[in-house]
């Protein structure tokens, strides 16, 4: 049975990817103390605007004033929170994010709230929480998808890892010796 060209061509771009993929790893941990530089100046600008914003809060009184210090409690977090995320890199750090920016901002929607009454304010307060609803499970969703493709990416490789080794068990000595060691210099291993 012949194999189709457009899986020759899926298996060789898999291959390429994770070949690019695996020598790209050594030169992230070159740059790992500029990153973390990165990080840690990123956090001292978040405070250094939060104290701002915060002075700047302290002219305005009532629920203005609330709002205006729960705004700049939000853009801290949000500012704190992207950065964390691309200092660890993860999938985990930027669903983790994504969580606490949309809880940093359904608290400020519900200091907004405050200053509506009656039926406007109800209405205001049940847009927070599912707008809140929503960044939550958008967020979830993301990362459950990522994390499928990933694993399917995976599968793919370790398939194209065996038919790999199965070309090669077709040689003996030398010959099959160099084709496993291409294979491992093909896929990384």
């Amino acid at each position: 049975m012949r194999t189709p060209p457009h899986v020759i061509l899926l298996l060789g771009a898999a291959t390429l990817w994770a070949a690019h993929a695996r020598a790209a790893e050594p030169l992230i941990r070159r740059v790992a103390p500029e990153v973390k530089l990165a990080y840690q100046q990123a956090r001292e600008l978040a405070a250094a605007n939060y104290k701002n914003a915060r002075a700047q809060c302290d002219a305005v009184t009532g629920n203005p004033k609330d709002l205006c210090i729960a705004e700049a409690k939000a853009a801290r977090v949000r500012m704190e929170e992207e950065a964390r995320a691309k200092y660890e890199d993860t999938l985990n750090a930027f669903t983790r994010a994504r969580l606490r920016i949309a809880d940093a901002n359904y608290d400020r929607d519900k200091v907004r709230c405050d200053g509506f009454v009656g039926n406007d304010k109800d209405v205001c307060q049940a847009q927070a929480k599912a707008t809140l609803v929503a960044a939550r499970a958008d967020a979830k969703a993301d990362q459950k998808t990522i994390e499928a493709r990933n694993e399917a990416r995976d599968d793919k490789l370790a398939a194209a890892w065996k038919i790999a080794m199965e070309r090669c068990d077709a040689f003996a000595g030398a010959a099959k010796d160099q084709c496993v060691s291409d294979a491992k210099v093909q896929f990384g291993k």
